[in-house]
């Protein structure tokens, strides 16, 4: 077994170790090679030019204008070019023997007027260049590859096979007993030291190779011994003390001889050998101190060697062999030694913790140095990674997960040094964010394994530490270092509030501890957000906060115990979010900013102003909800305490703030809670205290406004809740009072309504301005809303569709307001509300089934509903002409007039069809055959409808409504002859034809008189 592992070892320096080594090597002699070869290219390049001589004769270039010759360019004084005759031909150039130097001084050329050769004293060299013997060539240089095979690798590989030579020496006669113990250690010793002598009296440049070879293989012997002294013969020799100082001698000669050397293959060679003595020569006893105390100096001789030359190889092999020794030791005595279970587990985290502390102080010293390259610091994050890797193998021993303080308590160290190893060093911020990520899966991993009530305040305590390791440390950094912090902080501390969902949702009952933590958590992340001017993320800790107090919420037993404190807690929750959230906003927004808007960027940090109050008061409403709807309260009262609470707080924010947004969430908010208590709670024998609430709400947001009118004399947003507060709780306020006074007439609630709205218009109208920008706006809604209570007196005394219907009457009153008040606004939800009851009415065909057909026919409620409906569409459409007929870009009378026209059709046929339907039926049937009267009113009907059209279409003069009316027409005579024709009885047949004739010729009669083509026109006849 012992020859099998030799052997593998063997093999990974074959593979590893030399491959390393040689191509370090092989590199620099390929630098080497390229730069001899550069040099050599421009020796020849300068021979090629001195031995091409010039041209004896050259024709100058043409002239571009005249055609001639031109002369070469030459220097030639003012007298000499005013005498100067254009000569019939170029001098000849004569010959030179050495291209003309680009440095010649401007004095020659001053002097001869000509371009001129190098110096006289340039000339010997020049013709010595030329003379030489083409044929001779500088000597090649020698081949690279071939030098570092024959000279270098070879004697590695034979200082190697030495080496294992001598290691397989001693273990046989170790094995055997062939060597006294003395002796053996006193051979070893004298082996590694006759070795080091050998290599060094090598002092000639040619045996380099060789010396470093034998210096190496000398530094493994003497590696190998000491530590079998150590191991085998368990320091019968040395001490502890004596035996370490050996190998820290042995390790310091290793590499103060690299460095006198200037060899990195003797450091590499050194420090494998280093790393594989105790894998040579373990006795597989377990000396934890001892085995990594010799790493620890191991790398410490390494590390330096590294700042000292340079050799970037070092660190990432110290780190290699570090990490693979803890594997090693790990695998081989973790378990078998029990390091789980006491204390003993504390030297296993040590030594690991230890050794990414050692690395990381080298990255320190290296950039206090200036010397911070690429290689200390990725050894150091090599080690650091690993660190963080063996805390998840901690969490697999139940003994260890058990004790969360030790176990965390090394998570957050290998997590301190990884984060101070990216404040040192730059270039690996990442690193941070990486940490934090595997620490929070950490934390959840044991959380989900182990967590229980007795853990509780251990997990609490580690989830913050998580939280300020990784939120609040930037922030110091930010301020020591003069930098900004990374947007990513942000994400821890909602995290953290991630974890605590687990205990949440886990336990059955939740601490006070959790909601502490929370509270704690939520201070940090403000904290946060203020240091970096980045309020966003605070959002998110309020979604994960309040979806805490959610779980909570769920706790909650059918008997209600706990209730009380849990409203409490997401009381104090909002209100925190809702204070500190709005101060913050607003001490960070800019002044320079615009207005805030609701429904704007989030990373705006004006509109955060609003957003951060709405949510944090839109949120606690939607858990009120889940409460409401999930347990049975008795009374309304705590949950719409809160509820008027967090409206309280938002219409302060709105009035501090001048933030007019808030209202409306409140009363959107607030009346989304009042109806989920109306369809899940609310009980019509015990409706006083719901109707109680009902009126306090209204009267809060309709008076609001009026107590600061000067205030919001130009805002929107306060007057839109006040003035809708009516309309919206009118429907709630009416079905408590329907069981408190059943004998009052319905209409007499609509009507009490419309007084503080007519009330509210006619101050508005008096108090403000016609100056102001927002009056139309505010007329608009408090008209809109008391002509919505004056139409709703009507229908609501019918006992059937009478919401449509008030839908109807208000969007044609709408129509007719904004005639007064030209707000926009009035027109468009006029338009709306007309098209709703259309659509209500003539696309739903379950509307005739919702109530059970009247006593009497004709005069039933189809006829006032439908009439109603289409009256108020028809005065719509005649409210809304030009020039205000436009909305939402569309032309709108031809659609209203369109939509009142096909109701109107509709109320023809269901007359029609309830005139005949069977006496008794609960419902309304519509049949083509089987009674002849019907069948005939029917087309009649259709044809007499068509003729109104027809004259409707000629009065107005409308082309659609006339292609309408003959389309109509036409289906009627199809009828007429395909179904009537074959279907009715001979009297009814006839009654048919002769009316549906008639009708036809009325048609026919119409169009030639009123819309004959006129005749065409006689020409004028020209004046005389």
């Amino acid at each position: 077994m012992d020859d099998i592992v030799i052997y593998i070892v063997g093999a990974v320096i074959l593979l590893i170790v030399l491959p390393i080594a040689a191509i370090i090597k092989a590199v620099v002699a390929g630098r080497m090679v390229d730069d001899l070869q550069a040099k050599v290219s421009e020796l020849e390049n300068q021979v090629h030019l001195l031995q091409q001589p010039a041209s004896p004769s050259t024709t100058p270039p043409l002239h571009p204008e005249s055609g001639m010759a031109a002369q070469p360019a030459t220097v030639t004084p003012p007298a000499a070019r005013e005498a100067a005759i254009p000569s019939p031909a170029p001098a000849p150039i004569k010959p030179v023997s050495a291209p003309r130097p680009a440095f010649v001084p401007a004095e020659t050329f001053a002097k001869h007027g000509t371009e001129t050769a190098a110096p006289a004293k340039a000339q010997p060299v020049a013709q010595a260049l030329v003379n030489a013997p083409s044929s001779a060539k500088p000597a090649a240089p020698d081949n690279g590859w071939e030098q570092f095979m024959g000279a270098k690798l070879f004697a590695w590989i034979g200082g190697l096979a030495l080496f294992f030579g001598i290691a397989f020496f001693v273990k046989y006669s170790f094995d055997h007993n062939l060597v006294p113990p003395e002796a053996r250690v006193a051979i070893g010793f004298a082996a590694g030291l006759g070795l080091l002598v050998g290599g060094m009296l090598m002092k000639r440049k040619e045996n380099v190779v060789t010396a470093q070879t034998l210096c190496a293989t000398g530094i493994l012997v003497l590696y190998a011994v000491t530590y079998a002294c150590r191991s085998y013969y368990h320091f019968a020799f040395f001490g502890v003390v004596p035996t370490f100082v050996i190998m820290a001698l042995v390790t310091c000669i290793a590499f103060l001889l690299s460095v006198r050397m200037n060899a990195p293959a003797v450091a590499v060679l050194g420090v494998a050998g280093g790393f594989l003595t105790p894998v040579l020569l373990s006795t597989g006893q377990d000396y934890p101190l001892g085995l990594f105390g010799y790493i620890a100096l191991l790398d410490i001789g390494l590390l330096a060697i590294a700042r000292r030359r340079g050799w970037k190889v070092l660190p990432a092999l110290g780190a290699i062999g570090t990490v693979l020794t803890q594997v090693g030791w790990i695998s081989a005595f973790f378990e078998a030694g029990h390091y789980y279970d006491g204390n003993k587990v504390l030297i296993a985290m040590s030594v690991l913790a230890g050794f990414q502390g050692l690395f990381l102080a080298a990255v320190w010293w290296a950039k206090r140095s200036g010397q911070a390259d690429r290689a200390p610091w990725g050894a150091a994050l090599a080690l650091g990674g690993a660190a963080l890797i063996w805390a998840f193998y901690f969490l697999s021993f139940e003994q260890l997960g058990h004790r969360p303080f030790l176990l965390c308590g090394y998570l957050f160290l290998a997590d301190l040094g990884l984060i101070t190893l990216s404040v040192i060093i730059d270039k690996v911020e990442v690193v941070r964010i990486v940490a934090g990520i595997a620490a929070y899966i950490f934390l959840g991993a044991w959380t989900e394994m182990y967590l229980t009530n007795g853990f509780l305040n251990a997990a609490l305590g580690c989830y913050f530490v998580f939280a300020v390791f990784h939120s609040a440390l930037p922030l110091v950094l930010q301020r020591i270092q003069k930098t900004k912090a990374p947007l990513w902080c942000h994400v821890f501390p909602v995290l953290s509030l991630v974890l605590v969902l687990l205990p949440i949702f886990q336990f059955d009952a939740t601490s006070m501890g959790i909601w502490l933590f929370v509270l704690w958590i939520d201070v940090l992340a403000f904290i946060v957000a203020i240091a970096t001017t980045a309020l966003a993320p605070v959002l998110l800790v309020l979604v994960v906060t309040l979806v805490a107090l959610g779980g909570t919420l769920l706790q909650v037993p059918q008997d209600l115990t706990g209730l009380p404190t849990d409203l409490f807690l997401l009381g104090a929750c909002a209100v925190f979010f809702l204070t500190v959230g709005s101060w913050a906003a607003r001490r960070l927004t800019p002044k320079e900013a615009g207005s805030p808007r609701l429904l704007g960027s989030i990373g705006d940090p004006a509109n955060l102003a609003v957003q951060i109050p709405a949510l944090s008061a839109v949120l606690p409403f939607l858990l009120l909800i889940m409460v409401v709807s999930r347990l049975p309260l008795q009374s309304p009262s705590p949950v719409f305490g809160l509820g008027l609470l967090l409206v309280v707080m938002l219409l302060a924010l709105a009035r501090i703030q001048s933030l007019e947004a808030l209202p409306v969430v409140g009363l959107v908010s607030m009346l989304a809670l009042e109806h989920t208590w109306l369809g899940a709670q609310f009980h019509s024998e015990r409706p006083v205290v719901s109707l109680e609430w009902y009126l306090v709400f209204y009267a809060v947001f309709t008076v609001f406004p009026f107590l600061f009118r000067k205030h919001f004399e130009e805002k929107k947003g306060p007057w839109i809740a006040s003035a809708m507060a009516g309309p919206l709780h009118f429907y709630l306020i009416y079905e408590a009072l329907k069981g408190l006074y059943p004998t009052v007439p319905p209409g007499l609630w609509p009507a009490s309504f419309a007084v503080p709205a007519l009330l509210g218009f006619a101050l508005l109208a008096r108090k403000h301005a016609a100056t102001n920008v927002a009056r139309n706006t505010q007329l608009a809604l408090y008209g809109a809303a008391a002509l919505f209570f004056i139409t709703l007196v009507f229908p609501i005394q019918f006992d059937r569709e009478w919401i449509t219907i008030s839908w109807a009457l208000e969007g044609a009153a709408l129509c007719w307001l904004f005639r007064r008040v030209p707000h926009p606004g009035l027109r468009l939800v006029g338009f709306g509300l007309l098209t709703v009851s259309f659509v209500r009415l003539g696309l739903n065909p379950l509307v005739l089934s919702y109530h059970a057909r009247s006593a009497y026919p004709l005069f039933n409620w189809y006829l006032y509903t439908y009439g109603i409906v289409t009256i108020a569409l028809y005065a719509g459409a005649r409210l809304l002409q030009k020039p205000r007929n436009m909305a939402a870009g569309m032309n709108v009378p031809p659609f209203l007039y369109a939509m009142g026209t096909v109701l109107l059709f509709l109320l023809v046929n269901i007359e029609i069809a309830d005139f005949f339907s069977a006496p008794g039926a609960p419902v309304l049937t519509f049949e083509f055959s089987g009674n002849f009267a019907r069948d005939m009113s029917y087309s009649i009907g259709w044809a007499l409808f068509a003729l109104g059209l027809l004259i409707a279409g000629m009065r107005t003069r409308t082309a659609s409504v006339r292609y309408a009316s003959l389309g109509l027409l036409s289906v009627t005579v199809l009828k007429l002859f395909l179904h009537d024709l074959s279907e009715l009885d001979q009297l009814y047949r006839i009654g048919a034809f002769i009316a549906v004739a008639i009708i036809a010729i009325l048609a026919s009669f119409l169009y030639q008189r009123f819309l004959a083509p006129p005749h065409e026109a006689e020409p004028a006849q020209p004046r005389p």
